[in-house]
């Protein structure tokens, strides 16, 4: 089967195309900026799907806006009837079609498409699903054009300057990865035959994640990221709207700054690094011990930790405070093993091996200086 996707090199069209292609499905027609009427012609008449994806959202005329969605969306069905293809079409427009009686022109040349797709469903009895879009943010969007996010997240990654007209201003956002995967199930339910929410209506909403929130909050929560670096911390990324931007505002980081430094503390033992630290899920650190090095010999009132070896050889010691008997852990790179350290129980590791050796340490909870709940006893 051969999928016709127009808008191809746009936002949601890479997008997409990656997604299909990821998904098994490699004959893709692409249709883009600068192709001809013949070549969309050809792909009309093959195509078993389309997506139709190409518009105009910042021209040059009003005219653009047009004859690059309403007329553009035209030639597409006509040329799909001419050919007698009645394959199934799903079509992105957007909720600001909803403000075209109030003088929105893109809204109304997005409407005008929505209603040349939707009357050549009627004609020809083609499945036809027609989504109006909110704002899609995420990887590949282009700043100051795609989105608010994409523009504030090439900035702040850059230390420019975002303007924010009114920050209370309430933002409908969705996520470009949910979106294809939408548009891949979909495709594959109608392929087969099924019908999904708002098939042959004039417009539905998408299914997938909506977030509505404020301009401001938006700006805030970006322009938090770049200070984690100094502060060691990470995103709260149980919240599925901070995550998604999270990951978009990486996407924008500039070649030059992927990497950046941490802070060893070093001696005669080796050095110990934090590389992650959180108000809910603890603390990350990278712990390297010299040969014959013993670290630790010190317990925990509530602070709790787990070890992992990654590099040469060591040996963990435990002993119950009160109690003498010594409990021995061997451990190794070579064979990855995590080592819990409970509360109550003194503890110590001793680098056994010719190497330095290098431990992946995590603790339930950052350090803090003022309440180290440590306390120095010799196993």
């Amino acid at each position: 089967m051969k999928i016709l996707v127009t808008g191809a090199h746009g936002f949601i069209g890479k997008n997409l195309i990656m997604r299909l292609k990821n998904k098994g499905y490699t004959d893709i027609y692409e249709y883009v900026r600068g192709s001809s009427d013949e070549e969309l012609r050809s792909y009309c008449s093959d195509a078993g799907f389309v997506f139709h994806l190409a518009g105009v959202n910042r021209p040059e005329s009003e005219e653009e806006f047009w004859s690059g969605n309403r007329d553009l969306t035209k030639r597409l069905t006509d040329m799909l009837e001419e050919a007698g293809n009645r394959c199934p079409v799903i079509v992105s427009s957007s909720t600001q079609a909803e403000q075209a009686d109030a003088g929105n022109i893109y809204g109304a040349s997005k409407r005008g498409a929505e209603e040349a797709v939707y009357e050549y469903g009627l004609r020809t009895g083609a499945q036809v699903v027609i989504y109006r879009m909110p704002n899609v943010f995420g990887k590949w969007s282009r700043p100051n054009y795609n989105s608010a996010v994409a523009t504030f997240c090439h900035n702040i990654a850059r230390g420019l300057p975002i303007t924010i007209n009114d920050p209370e201003h309430m933002m409908h956002l969705a996520y470009i990865d949910d979106v294809v995967e939408e548009f891949t199930e979909d495709m594959e339910i109608l392929l087969e035959g099924g019908t999904v929410y708002g098939s042959g209506e004039r417009n539905t909403a998408l299914r997938c994640p909506v977030y509505d929130t404020r301009l401001g909050n938006i700006a805030e929560t970006i322009e938090s990221f770049p200070l984690m670096r100094e502060s060691l911390e990470i995103p709260k990324l149980i919240d599925p709207l901070i995550s998604k931007l999270y990951s978009t505002y990486l996407s924008f980081l500039p070649e030059d700054g992927f990497a950046y430094s941490l802070n060893m503390k070093t001696d005669n033992r080796g050095s110990f690094t934090e590389f992650i630290r959180t108000p809910d899920r603890g603390q990350v650190s990278v712990n390297v011990s010299h040969p014959g090095i013993v670290k630790g010999q010190h317990w925990h009132d509530s602070k709790n930790e787990k070890f992992l070896v990654v590099q040469g050889r060591g040996l963990i010691r435990f002993r119950k405070i009160g109690e003498d008997r010594v409990i021995d852990y061997h451990v190794s790179g070579e064979e990855l093993t995590v080592v819990d350290i409970p509360t109550g129980y003194v503890h110590c590791i001793i680098n056994e091996g010719d190497t330095d050796m290098v431990t992946i340490m995590w603790a339930n909870e950052s350090y803090d200086p003022e309440r180290p709940d440590t306390y120095r006893e010799e196993v």
